[in-house]
């Protein structure tokens, strides 16, 4: 057995904190946030995910949010717990009246992603099977935080969608009606990206920074970096667009293309073809 006098030592080093690790800033609770989305997409996608009052299911939901949000305002905006209550309450309203709007929006998703992929028999499936569902639920739900000035929160909830699905769209992106992802397995969509409408994305597509500014301090400058995808863009596995472009309306990125540059409206770009030898009697390079 381990000595007791070793076990507390132990315990006194790793109380002492790290110069660059700030102390806890509690009452953030992750799975509480969990279970907001859960109610949520319950909510949103109604008789779906297990039965229930939606008056109740909007009323815990309510609640959470309310909760968590005031822990976020008190840990990262300075308020004082009474005014972080109050900012909890007025923020998980407005959130809740925003409800219906992000109802709309994710069925408009669920159309696109129906639409794009042959291989979906039904809406209900899309909606009970889809990773891509699962990731634009969480995103949607994390932006509307956003926009309503919630810190920190929205990360959390794209990140666990991140987690569950391997699809990382960060809460700031600015994604339009009906877009869809296909597979979805690797897609990265970072911070402001600026997407249109009718836009589907493959498995393994990067949207993301070419590079970064720096202050004098040599801090990253957040500034936009992201890509813009007008109407109607098609991007397909594995390309990574990357930097502060936009990508003309209507058009199309093959796979494992490497884009940089601005691109007109129906643009439609590939990769170069494959060259093909055959050998006689089993021949090798």
């Amino acid at each position: 057995m381990i000595p007791e006098s070793t076990i507390r030592s132990l315990a006194d080093t790793l109380a002492e904190r790290c110069d660059h690790i700030p102390a806890t800033r509690g009452g953030i609770d992750p799975e509480a946030l969990r279970e907001a989305v859960r109610l949520f997409r319950a909510t949103v996608f109604d008789g779906y995910f297990g039965a229930g009052d939606p008056v109740d299911r909007l009323r815990r939901l309510g609640d959470i949010l309310a909760r968590q949000i005031a822990c976020a305002c008190t840990a990262f905006s300075g308020r004082t717990p009474a005014d972080a209550e109050a900012c909890g309450v007025e923020t998980a309203a407005r959130f809740l009246a925003a409800v219906p709007e992000l109802r709309r929006l994710l069925s408009t998703d669920v159309k696109a992603v129906f639409d794009g992929d042959p291989a979906a028999v039904s809406y209900e499936e899309v909606i009970l099977c889809y990773p891509a569902l699962t990731a634009l639920t969480h995103y949607r739900f994390a932006h509307a935080l956003l926009r309503l000035g919630v810190p920190v929160l929205p990360r959390i909830v794209t990140e666990q969608a991140h987690s569950a699905t391997g699809i990382d769209i960060h809460p700031g992106a600015e994604i339009g009606e009906y877009f869809s992802i296909d597979h979805g397995t690797g897609v990265v969509i970072g911070e402001t990206c600026v997407i249109g409408r009718h836009v589907r994305l493959y498995q393994g597509v990067t949207l993301g920074a070419k590079s970064f500014k720096f202050d004098a301090e040599g801090n990253p400058i957040n500034e936009p970096r992201h890509p813009i995808l007008e109407d109607n863009v098609v991007v397909y596995s594995n390309s990574s667009i990357l930097g502060r472009i936009r990508i003309g309306h209507d058009s199309v990125i093959g796979g494992n293309v490497w884009q940089t540059t601005d691109l007109p409206p129906y643009s439609r770009v590939v990769q170069g073809r494959a060259t093909v030898s055959v050998f006689e009697n089993g021949g090798g390079i």
